[in-house]
């Protein structure tokens, strides 16, 4: 049989050490002797962000702009021993966190169940799917240390000339640190919004939790406007769909999550959102086994895992050794992709195309055809542990 088709590019973003082999050989094995494939391929690993100046990685977010579809590698965040080890320039911004910024959107994130992998929650039996804001707070902040004593102050100056507000932060009487975050409305409600949405298209209820109780302005904010526009939109299609949008506070939404069976969402700020999506993939039973993907009010969607580079067997593979590296995040973000495009296009080929790697990919796991991670953990007896190159050859085998 002939490839399949495709119309419009994807736009192809690759990354960095051991997610960026895997790349090569998801490409290789599992898509090209299927898909006459089409991307505008961006580098984005940190050598050429480097060489760039970063220019790369906006370069890529203006391509997802244009054909609305992106499928992204894991990239390195560089730190301070990261500038050291690659010879950087400078210690560049997240790339996730500019895409995100230039995108604007929000992150949701829903584990990928098999059997043989039990949640380390036993009530849990559905999914948990986070829906991180991705714009502003931590990621976005400034900050500075304070040498000695002094007074540091928010000030607002209105752009038309009016009067300046100022807020005293601190009076310092010695050394210290200081940090100033932001957000806007806009953005507060384009995250409101793809959730509300996201919920209806999936059937799934609602969770929101802030700590307003105690941000009594700043966290206080997205709860309202989360509120203003259920009211004003949501609330009656979220009657007739038989779903329920729900509010609470952040300390008492995790104790709720622990002890729920699962299968809604959870709509989280930016840093709650971070840290609970790893909590969630993690007790789920794998960070490898989490997908991600970036929903942009404006019409754009970028997939990508949720895992990082996997720094450790990219060194052993350096080394020349074995590795056993889980790629099914990785897999199922090119499913991902691929099931939009294919749905955009009208081209149902690509969407089977994806429903079918995703069953050949969670076929070869029931078979108990596993990685390591998984089958350190798997409730089957005696699995099949495979490296890297032979359990995506399994599934390669399944596929065709």
């Amino acid at each position: 049989m002939g490839k399949i088709a495709m119309k419009t590019p994807l736009v192809e973003m690759d990354g960095d050490e051991m997610t960026r082999v895997l790349w090569k050989l998801i490409k290789d094995e599992l898509i090209e002797p299927f898909v006459d494939l089409k991307t505008a391929y961006f580098d984005l690993g940190l050598e050429h962000r480097n060489e760039t100046r970063d220019q790369v990685t906006i370069d890529a977010s203006m391509a997802t702009k244009k054909y609305g579809v992106a499928v992204k590698c894991a990239t390195i965040t560089p730190n301070a021993a990261r500038k050291e080890e690659y010879h950087l320039d400078e210690i560049w911004k997240s790339p996730n966190g500019t895409i995100r910024a230039l995108l604007d959107g929000t992150v949701f994130r829903a584990p990928i169940i098999v059997k043989g992998i039990e949640p380390y929650i036993p009530t849990w039996k559905a999914p948990i799917t986070i829906a991180r804001h991705a714009y502003g707070d931590l990621y976005r902040d400034v900050e500075m240390k304070v040498p000695g004593p002094g007074k540091v102050e928010l000030v607002y100056t209105p752009a038309d000339g009016g009067d300046e507000q100022r807020v005293t932060v601190h009076e310092f009487d010695g050394a210290g640190i200081v940090e100033g975050m932001h957000n806007i409305d806009a953005s507060i409600e384009g995250f409101a919004r793809a959730c509300f949405n996201y919920a209806l298209e999936t059937k799934q209820d609602l969770w929101f939790a802030t700590k307003d109780t105690i941000s009594k302005t700043y966290d206080h904010r997205f709860k309202d406007i989360f509120a203003d526009l259920y009211e004003a939109e949501y609330r009656t299609r979220f009657e007739e769909a038989g779903i329920e949008y729900f509010y609470t506070l952040i300390d008492d939404a995790v104790a709720r999550v622990v002890r729920s069976e699962g299968g809604f969402i959870w709509a989280c700020k930016n840093y709650d959102g971070d840290v609970m999506s790893d909590m969630v993939s993690t007790a789920f039973g794998s960070l490898a086994m989490m997908t991600s993907v970036l929903v942009s009010p404006h019409g754009y969607w970028e997939y990508e895992a949720a895992h990082g580079t996997v720094q450790r067997h990219y060194y052993k593979y350096l080394k020349g050794e074995e590795t056993s590296t889980n790629p099914v995040a990785t897999i199922f973000a090119w499913s991902g992709a691929f099931r939009k495009r294919g749905q955009l296009d009208d081209l149902p080929d690509l969407v089977s195309f994806a429903d079918r790697l995703e069953k050949a990919t969670i076929d070869t796991i029931e078979a108990g055809e596993m990685t390591g991670d998984l089958a350190r953990i798997t409730t089957f007896e005696h699995p099949r542990q495979l490296n890297t190159e032979d359990f995506i050859a399994a599934i390669a085998r399944r596929l065709a």
